[in-house]
């Protein structure tokens, strides 16, 4: 593969690992159970793209 063809993955995954940093964040922070169960639905739809380890502990 050339580097062209794998800046749009590579751009991809960054910007994938970014939101979830940015949701994990959000998580901890949250205070009720419906802001954290609905942070954790996001976190699960994004793990089901990706099969291995699971987003949300």
């Amino acid at each position: 593969m050339s580097a062209p063809s794998r800046r749009p993955e590579i751009r991809r995954r960054r910007t994938r690992k970014e939101k979830i940093l940015k949701l994990r964040k959000r998580l901890a922070a949250a205070s009720s159970d419906a802001e954290q169960n609905r942070i954790k639905d996001k976190l699960h739809r994004l793990g089901l793209v990706s099969p291995g380890t699971p987003l949300v502990k």
